[in-house]
């Protein structure tokens, strides 16, 4: 069986390709740039050169594809308008499932995030019931993944689609980094400042095996989420400590801080400054999102590691791509 991968060089894209090369899957990887593709060339790896923008190259990476797993997406925080991801996230997850009817594909797993779900609190945690909170339902990732969500569903009754939706990934093959720049703010450092909320996190390893038992058990038109650990920001930079045995002094910054730097982060995005600063994104720092993976256990048979093990992994890659300074 071959699979389309779509943002193969991403976080849990790169993951993801690694667990189905080790099911034995023939995988196609689509990418925009092949010299950012962080995995070595092997036998039941093709690299396709396109973009989910572009219908065309699309037709071309579904050639004799019998699934689609949908990674590709834009997170940057910096975009001025919500066209920008709209553009991408909606837009071309339409392109997707258009290819991927065309040339009769079995099923798309469509790469979702948790902040489309409801988030809960420690002893009753957020699930696939729940509908969005604030501050994301303003937030324009969360709105267009989202979108880009229903326009998947609507088509379940035409192909398979099942949804898998992970929380904040930590591991290695971070390329950029992403989600992993948490790990680079609080390593070898005297002080860390961190905000007064918290988040679930998960292993990306476990992230990637839950995107490809989606594939294989996962059910047409349910959403799972892969959901790990519940922690504050504190209790996360206090394991990342723990891990590397160092003393950083740990100190809070008030919610009120935060939220003065996002207003006048929405002062400057008014002007047509780009920067990750708004009043939406330190609200999102404020409060405690966190997320029950119970539904994906139990539907996709799924073993969710300690998060200290994706830490761990995460720091040995940076290390070893010079990633990380002392």
């Amino acid at each position: 069986m071959k699979v389309l991968v779509t943002g193969a060089n991403g976080l849990l894209a790169t993951n993801t390709i690694v667990a189905l090369l080790s099911r034995g899957y023939q995988v196609k990887g689509l990418i925009r740039d092949t010299k950012k593709f962080l995995l070595p060339q092997q036998n039941s790896l093709e690299l396709v050169v396109g973009d989910i923008t572009d219908a065309k190259s699309l037709d071309r990476a579904l050639a004799d594809c019998d699934y689609i797993i949908h990674c590709a997406a834009t997170t940057d925080q910096n975009l001025l308008h919500y066209d920008d991801y709209h553009r991408i996230n909606v837009t071309g997850t339409e392109n997707i499932i258009q290819a991927a009817l065309k040339h009769q594909v079995k099923k798309i797993v469509y790469v979702g995030t948790a902040n489309t779900f409801g988030y809960g609190t420690l002893p009753a945690p957020g699930n696939e019931s729940l509908p969005a909170k604030p501050p994301f339902t303003k937030a324009w990732y969360a709105k267009s993944k989202l979108e880009g969500q229903y326009r998947a569903l609507a088509m379940a009754d035409k192909i398979a689609v099942t949804i898998v939706s992970p929380t904040f990934m930590i591991g290695p093959y971070d390329g950029k980094p992403s989600s992993g720049t948490i790990i680079r703010m609080g390593y070898a450092k005297k002080l860390v400042f961190y905000p007064p909320g918290g988040k679930n996190f998960v292993n990306v390893e476990d992230a990637a095996n839950g995107v490809t038992n989606a594939l294989e058990k996962g059910k047409n038109g349910e959403a799972y989420l892969l959901a790990g650990d519940n922690l504050t920001y504190r209790q996360f930079f206090e394991k990342l400590n723990e891990q590397t045995s160092q003393r950083t002094i740990l100190i809070p910054i008030p919610a009120l801080v935060l939220l003065a730097a996002g207003y006048i982060g929405d002062f400057f995005r008014a002007l047509g400054l780009k920067t990750p600063l708004s009043s939406t994104n330190m609200k999102i720092l404020c409060v405690k999102n966190f997320y029950s993976n119970q539904k994906a256990q139990q539907e996709l048979d799924i073993t969710f590691q300690p998060i200290e093990n994706g830490i761990c992994k995460a720091i040995t890659w940076f290390k070893a791509h010079q990633m990380l300074r002392h």
